[in-house]
């Protein structure tokens, strides 16, 4: 059965913490270089679900298996944790080569650069978490897709103009705020001071 909470909370987390960062800035540049907005937003799409299932799966696995308080608490603490990350802004290299569309295409080369990219950020990190926190596999995977391709759709298709009128940092510290709620929501819970 799907879950409402577990794929309004992960499309929220991961849209916000999204912003600014170093996969968002791949999507921007991937549009500058290519200008081929289609292929670049399906190889994103792709190259998400291929990197947040596993991911969630992992944290739904582990949830599964360690369901001591101490576990849950570390998954708490992950969040919290990750709220500092989250105001880290990322950066990535504008001149760095990535392959020519004439030879791996415009979607290939969007899907194995972004899924690379993609491998250990603080989104995937989230997406791990959030498989441990919420028991629908399909829910989180479902909601950290759409939450990443609610932030990397604009940027592919409006880019720099984006970047330019967008509050970045406004942006961060907003995400930074939800996963610290989300990880004092959780330990408030394990002690039973929630409704």
């Amino acid at each position: 059965m799907f879950c409402m909470e577990a794929f309004l909370t992960s499309a929220a987390l991961v849209a916000l913490a999204e912003m600014g960062d170093k996969t968002q800035l791949l999507a921007m540049l991937l549009a500058t270089r290519f200008r081929r907005p289609a292929p670049i937003i399906l190889g994103i799409f792709c190259a998400t679900i291929a990197n947040h299932f596993p991911a969630a799966l992992v944290g739904h696995s582990i949830a599964g298996v360690l369901t001591q308080p101490w576990f849950r608490y570390a998954v708490a603490a992950s969040f919290i944790l990750r709220a500092g990350w989250t105001l880290i802004p990322d950066s990535i290299d504008a001149d760095a080569p990535l392959a020519a569309p004439s030879k791996a295409g415009v979607f290939m080369t969007t899907l194995i650069a972004f899924f690379l990219v993609e491998m250990g950020d603080k989104t995937q990190v989230a997406t791990v978490a959030l498989g441990a926190q919420f028991d629908n596999l399909l829910a989180v995977t479902a909601g950290t897709t759409f939450g990443m391709m609610a932030a990397n759709i604009p940027a592919v298709l409006f880019g720099e103009a984006l970047a330019k009128r967008v509050p970045m940092r406004a942006l961060q510290i907003g995400a930074a705020l939800l996963f610290l709620g989300l990880g004092l929501w959780m330990i408030a819970s394990l002690q039973g001071w929630t409704p």
